[in-house]
């Protein structure tokens, strides 16, 4: 494998090229920028480009790691019928033009991949070239994305040991999921100084994922009212989402705070956070699971739902269902969890022993074998 890439760099000038791909959400994202903290560190002179949508949030956390950002065409192909998978199909024939004419230019080493619907026209340029591809397996259900690139790929990994099975014996290893060493680094009194808090009242996070969650606003937007000397909110409501709703609330209570992106800030929210609200994607889940906290989470429905139903057979997360739950329910959770510290502590510990974080050495481990 690598056959293009090492021919075209056979000089002594040569400097490793590592490119990742995936968008649209940053579920596929996260774990990808933590095994690029792991493979830089050990390899200070490779460089990293990153494969991403248009308009997705990626791009903000990408150029932040200093990755060279390129986007390219992206389309879906669902599993039921839709006039939109004709469409789709010319974006995904845009893309895989897009990624043969990138790939040529900048002649990457290895591609790498956690899913998504932009790596698969990367990743079939990248097998045609003769480049090696790594695909992550985050969820318990393996998503299309990821089905549609694993035959062809060198490498596969995944979060899951029970994920395995679902790949070729013998080009899959259980890796666990890569936390980007960031997410360690945060300060509780950053945190109160930075989001304006209370030092006296335990604090509640929610983040929506990369890109909101309207659904997840609405409910938060009706909890706040009923936590009021019982917690203070710090709300990720998402750039793409409207913000009326939540700034309505924020006018009427002093202690819940609003922003619709982080990047820098996600460290010390998670530090100070007595509880995290999430959906069910697995980058966030495995970063509250690493740091051992306690969670409540309100899944998409798909293949959220099985992610969390994972979570529920050992009882590592209070599970709320989105669409039987309204902000009263959802605030007696939270009210429930704030008054007992032994439950917080157990569904921490909990969470964190069934999805171990990936190991350093692992990771890197792994990419020097596929490389």
């Amino acid at each position: 494998m690598g056959g293009i890439t090492k021919g075209l760099h056979s000089n002594n000038l040569y400097s490793m090229k590592v490119l990742f791909s995936g968008g649209g959400t940053l579920g596929p994202v996260t774990p990808l920028l933590a095994m690029w903290d792991v493979i830089h560190e050990a390899h200070p002179e490779a460089r990293a480009i990153w494969v991403g949508t248009a308009h997705g949030p990626e791009k903000v956390l990408v150029e932040k790691n200093d990755m060279l950002f390129f986007p390219i065409p992206s389309g879906k192909l669902r599993r039921y019928f839709s006039p939109l998978n004709i469409i789709d199909l010319f974006k995904i024939m845009g893309g895989l033009f897009a990624s043969f004419r990138l790939l040529l230019s900048e002649r990457p080493d290895i591609c790498i991949s956690a899913g998504g619907f932009t790596s698969v026209p990367v990743h079939w340029a990248a097998w045609w070239l003769g480049i090696p591809t790594w695909i992550h397996q985050q969820d318990v259900v393996v998503g299309l994305s990821n089905r549609l690139m694993a035959r062809s790929a060198t490498q596969i990994t995944t979060a899951l040991e029970a994920s395995t099975s679902q790949f070729s014996q013998k080009k899959t290893i259980w890796l666990g999921n890569p936390i980007r060493r960031d997410v360690f680094a945060g300060s509780k009194e950053n945190a109160i100084e930075r989001f304006h808090l209370d030092s006296s009242l335990p604090l509640v996070f929610v983040t929506g994922g990369g890109t909101g969650s309207q659904r997840v606003n609405q409910l938060i937007v009706e909890a706040v009212q009923h936590l009021k000397g019982h917690a203070q909110v710090v709300h990720l409501t998402g750039r793409e989402r409207p913000q009326e709703l939540v700034e309505r609330a924020v006018k009427h209570f002093d202690y819940y705070h609003i922003f619709p992106f982080f990047t820098d800030e996600m460290k010390d929210a998670y530090a100070a956070a007595d509880i995290v609200i999430s959906r069910g994607g697995f980058g966030t889940i495995s970063e509250i699971a690493a740091l051992g906290k306690p969670s409540i989470l309100i899944p998409k429905p798909g293949h959220q739902e099985h992610n969390v139903a994972y979570l529920a057979k050992t009882n590592a997360a209070v599970i709320v269902d989105e669409d039987t739950a309204d902000g009263n329910f959802l605030a007696k959770k939270i009210r429930e969890l704030l008054e007992n510290k032994k439950e917080r502590d157990e569904l921490g510990k909990r969470l964190q022993a069934l999805l171990p974080k990936a190991k350093g050495a692992d990771i890197l481990n792994i990419f020097e074998t596929v490389i």
